[in-house]
């Protein structure tokens, strides 16, 4: 799989413990760097959502991991599943999520998401990337 001229962009809730592990997830399972990382609280990753028409205000209380790929903005379960598949091999297999409804994933997406700082905490401040990462964020 050729890497695209911009790599894809995952935006992500800097101060979840849960966001945190995905993020580290992705970068243990994507050596080729296909993906970058901004945080939806970031000013950077505020000013390239405003870029696609995202209001600031959507990224003050972030509900989704969302996926800037070729132009398209992705959002809860269609985000997650559009990753695992960019990360090829095994995770590939995520797709079959795409069989279910959608109303049905983003409903159990969004239940994980309302509950994630409960079950999973939260840091008092965005991730800070190990200076061999700094050029995968934003």
């Amino acid at each position: 799989m050729s890497s695209p001229a911009v790599p894809d962009t995952i935006f992500f809730d800097g101060v979840c413990n849960l966001c945190h592990g995905f993020v580290q997830f992705i970068i243990r399972h994507d050596p080729a760097g296909r993906y970058r990382f901004a945080a939806l609280q970031s000013p950077a990753g505020q000013a390239l959502l405003a870029s696609q028409g995202i209001k600031a205000s959507a990224a003050a209380d972030p509900e989704s991991v969302l996926l800037l790929s070729q132009g398209r903005l992705y959002s809860h379960s269609d985000a997650v599943l559009r990753i695992a598949r960019g990360l090829g091999g095994f995770w590939r297999l995520a797709a079959v999520g795409e069989l279910l409804p959608r109303a049905f994933r983003d409903a159990l997406y969004r239940f994980v998401a309302r509950n994630r700082y409960r079950w999973f905490g939260r840091q008092e401040s965005c991730l800070l990337p190990t200076p061999e990462l700094q050029a995968r964020f934003l």
